[in-house]
């Protein structure tokens, strides 16, 4: 049985070391990295903004483009930290690099945390971008500073560590593109980025709540804009429980060499 015997110091430097080889890696390749989001973000603005959104009006309130700015910014945050770390998971799975990490001193929750943060920093540093971009097209303000670090910290972290489940289970490139198209990206949009659920029939309200990206959206959107539709307390609950059975989950399946061995 492998015995783990690194100094904190050492921690220190391994967590480092996988946190700092993504951050190298996504600005060596910001125009795969970076650019998509930007211009794909400002894309939505004219076309729901400004096309669109003149002729639907005000939505729960509030200009709808206004309104559908936190579902984009947070929708980037998802979208970036789970292809972050999918990718780069996959990659060293890939090289056979992870075998030399799950060999060496290293525990294999520093393995887990440090990929869960590199994801958890692209995906913010894509919604500071759409972020900006977001204020060149409509007014944001700050209903709850607390609420939007929350938000963005919980749900970066859950997809950072759906990536990772992704690229362990994924056999080729092809298939770490299946879970995104045919199941993040319908739930993202089925999240209420576009759309407020109070516009729903009863029933389709009651099963959207199934769906955990409602809560990420709903939830970042009452920090900004204070538009409240859910019991801010059990979203971040539903969040902080996902958060950890992911993180726990991955630890098991790392521990296991599942998929990597």
């Amino acid at each position: 049985m492998k015995t783990y015997r690194m100094s904190l110091k050492q921690v220190a430097i391994a967590f480092y070391t996988i946190v700092h080889r993504e951050w190298v890696r996504t600005f060596r390749i910001w125009i795969g990295t970076l650019l998509p989001p930007v211009i794909t973000t400002i894309l939505y603005f004219v076309i729901f903004g400004h096309v669109i959104g003149q002729r639907i009006g005000l939505m729960a309130g509030y200009p709808y483009l206004q309104f559908i700015a936190p579902g984009l910014i947070m929708m980037a945050v998802i979208t970036n930290a789970y292809s972050s770390t999918v990718a780069a998971f996959f990659s060293i799975k890939f090289h056979r690099d992870i075998e030399d990490m799950l060999v060496s001193p290293m525990p294999p929750w520093i393995i887990v945390f440090g990929f869960m943060v590199s994801g958890m920093i692209r995906g913010v540093l894509v919604g500071i971008i759409v972020t900006i971009i977001a204020l060149f097209f409509t007014h944001l303000k700050i209903h709850s500073f607390p609420t939007i670090i929350l938000v963005v910290l919980l749900s970066s972290s859950i997809f950072s560590l759906g990536g990772i489940l992704n690229a362990i289970y994924a056999n080729s490139f092809d298939e770490i593109s299946i879970i995104p198209t045919f199941i993040l990206t319908p739930l993202t949009y089925l999240g209420g980025v576009f759309y407020s659920l109070n516009l729903l029939p009863v029933f389709w309200r009651k099963l959207s709540l199934a769906n955990p990206i409602v809560y990420i959206i709903q939830s970042f959107r009452y920090g900004l804009l204070g538009v409240e539709s859910h019991d801010l307390v059990i979203s971040f609950l539903v969040m902080l429980f996902i958060a950890i059975v992911c993180f726990l989950i991955t630890l098991w399946l790392v521990k296991k060499g599942v998929g990597i061995k």
